[in-house]
C-alpha cells in the first residue's frame, strides 16, 4: 500500500549497548470522509467523519464505513469516490447517485475518531446502534480448517511483519481459504476496508467468515451484522457487549482462536 509505512531513525538499546539504526513504523494519518448527494442541479456536500487510518484502500474504507454505519444501502449507491490530498491529510469525497438519500441523523461524527476508537464522536448512547436488520441464520461451527486460520492470517500480514503495529481483517470462504485481507492501524478501519472491498467485488459476505487478528469489540460485531456476515473468529478476546449482540443478531462468535483450541461464545 502506498505510504502505509514510515522509516525513522532510532537508537536500539540492548544489554550489549546502543546502536543507531532504522525502524519501520505503521503510518497513521487522517482521512476525512465527505458525502456529495442530491439532484444534479442542487448537489449538497456534507462532512461525515474524520478517522485516523493507515493510508491505502481509502475508497474501500470510505464505502465500507458509510455502509456499516447505515448511511448508504450498499456499494451500488456510490457513483464515484474522489481522493484528494490536503495539507492536513486526505479527503475522500463520496459522490452518491441522484436517487440515493443518505441516512445521517444517527451516524454523523462530531469530532475526530482515533485509530483505536470505532464509536468515537457519536453524540448519544442511543446513536451507537446503526439499525441492524437480522436476516441471517446462525451458521454452524466451521470445519477443522479453522485451526489453520491463525497461521494463514499471519502468512498474509505483510505490513504487520514489517511494523508489528497493524490489525488485520480477512474474509474466509467455507473451505477455509482467505478470500481477502486488509490491514490498518485501526481494527475498525480494517473491517470497513474488507467490507468495502467485498461489496465492490460482489463477494458473498453472507457465506463468509470474518477473521480478526485481535480482540472482538461491539463495533466490529455491529459492522459484521450490517454486512450479513454470519460467523466471526477472533484471535483475541471478545467483550461482553460483543457476545451479547452476536447472540441477538444470530452471529456465531469465536474468540481466543489458536492452532489447537478456541472458545465458542454464541
Amino acid at each position: 500500500m502506498p505510504n502505509a509505512v514510515v522509516h525513522t531513525r532510532i537508537k536500539r538499546v540492548t544489554a550489549a549497548g546502543v546502536t543507531d539504526t532504522e525502524d519501520i513504523l505503521a503510518a497513521e494519518e487522517p482521512l476525512e470522509i465527505r458525502l456529495e448527494h442530491g439532484p444534479t442541479h442542487n448537489r449538497r456536500q456534507q462532512n461525515v467523519a474524520v478517522t485516523m487510518r493507515t493510508p491505502g484502500q481509502d475508497e474501500e474504507l470510505a464505502t465500507g464505513f458509510l455502509f456499516t454505519e447505515g448511511i448508504i444501502p450498499g456499494a451500488a449507491a456510490v457513483k464515484q469516490v474522489i481522493l484528494t490530498e490536503t495539507p492536513g491529510g486526505s479527503l475522500a469525497t463520496v459522490l452518491l447517485r441522484e436517487q440515493i438519500v443518505p441516512f445521517l441523523d444517527k451516524s454523523q461524527r462530531h469530532f475526530q475518531a482515533t485509530a483505536a476508537c470505532g464509536m468515537c464522536g457519536k453524540s448519544s448512547i442511543e446513536n451507537i446502534h446503526t439499525g441492524v436488520n437480522v436476516s441471517q441464520s446462525a451458521r454452524r461451527t466451521p470445519g477443522q480448517w479453522i485451526s489453520q486460520l491463525p497461521e494463514r492470517l499471519r502468512a498474509q500480514q505483510a505490513l504487520f511483519r514489517h511494523t508489528g503495529g497493524l490489525h488485520a481483517a480477512a474474509l474466509v470462504d467455507d473451505t477455509g481459504q482467505i478470500l481477502l485481507l486488509r490491514e490498518d492501524i485501526g481494527r475498525h478501519n480494517a473491517v470497513d476496508k474488507i467490507i468495502g472491498a467485498a461489496l465492490a467485488q460482489q463477494l458473498p459476505l453472507q457465506q463468509s467468515l470474518l477473521l480478526l487478528s485481535g480482540r472482538a469489540g461491539f463495533e466490529l460485531i455491529q459492522k459484521a451484522a450490517m454486512a450479513g456476515i454470519p460467523i466471526i473468529a477472533a484471535i483475541g478476546a471478545p467483550s461482553s457487549m460483543a457476545v451479547k449482540m452476536a447472540a441477538e443478531w444470530n452471529i456465531t462468535l469465536i474468540g481466543f482462536l489458536k492452532e489447537d483450541r478456541y472458545n465458542q461464545y454464541t
